[in-house]
């Protein structure tokens, strides 16, 4: 078993900020709780606060977030961008985060991740191998804060039985390597700080992320359909996303909608005009 610590994660890891400032603990009930408090006390921009257990781990829409322990990447970043970002803009640094953990998790092995609007990283089949979930705090038309949390399956076996069955359509990097991946924490760890850094730093330069997200982005070309919060219901073909991560759907008419928030759903079909959805 690769166990985490404070030290290892700081030995050798090159960046200015993220990481530099590390929590870590080997159990808690949310890695976003804990570093939202923080926040608000005045910790510093990059602090990584990582657990190697959640008990009241939590998805988008209020979901579980099933992860033994020693099994997983459970992590959270404050960022504090400041005046030069705005609110609005604030699904920059989740497509960034997301960018950075899929190039991580390539760094160290020969995977190819995609990526599933509005959050998650997946592997074939829409199989889910991580998810993240943005939470901030606002002032005014002012970003005071915001946490990225990240869930990344590394050492998991879902094909068992005794696992919970609100858990989805998950899998892991072992499942997908045939293989222990418990040694793959500490580098994808270290590689995804390094390569959020300099994603931020070229976010700060007015490079936004969503063509590289887009080019990820599976579904496209797809006609789906987006739930709302309210459970409204959206469909069209995904025509990829705009620079704040909005998705944006191209409809049978033609015109072009985008959508800030909600769930997707692929349907089985390749047409605008939907007539061969199911």
């Amino acid at each position: 078993m690769s166990l985490l610590s404070v030290d290892s994660i700081r030995e050798q890891l090159k960046t200015h900020s993220f990481g530099q400032n590390v929590v870590y603990v080997k159990q808690t009930d949310s890695t976003n709780t804990n570093l939202k408090e923080l926040a608000r006390q005045g910790a510093p921009h990059g602090l990584l606060y990582l657990a190697d257990e959640q008990l009241a781990g939590r998805g988008r829409l209020g979901r579980s977030w099933y992860a033994p322990a020693n099994s997983s990447l459970l992590m959270s970043l404050l960022f504090r961008p400041g005046q030069w970002l705005k609110p609005q803009q604030a699904q920059r640094l989740t497509m960034l985060a997301a960018l950075s953990l899929a190039e991580a998790i390539e760094t160290h092995t020969n995977l190819s991740i995609g990526l599933k609007w509005p959050n998650d990283l997946v592997w074939r089949d829409g199989k889910k191998l991580a998810g993240i979930l943005t939470e901030l705090d606002i002032e005014g038309d002012q970003l005071n804060w915001v946490v990225v949390g990240l869930g990344l399956n590394v050492n998991i076996d879902f094909s068992l039985d005794s696992l919970p069955s609100e858990i989805g359509n998950p899998t892991s990097l072992a499942m997908i390597l045939e293989h222990d991946t418990s040694q793959l924490r500490l580098p994808i760890l270290q590689s995804f700080l390094m390569k959020v850094e300099q994603r931020y730093e070229a976010l700060r330069q007015g490079q936004s992320p969503h063509q590289a997200w887009a080019r990820r982005l599976v579904g496209v070309g797809r006609w789906v359909t987006v739930t709302g919060l309210d459970g409204s219901q959206q469909s069209g073909l995904i025509n990829g996303v705009d620079k704040n991560g909005a998705l944006l759907l191209k409809q049978a008419d033609g015109s072009c909608l985008t959508v800030w928030a909600g769930e997707v759903t692929l349907r089985s079909c390749e047409t605008a005009n939907g007539r061969d959805c199911e």
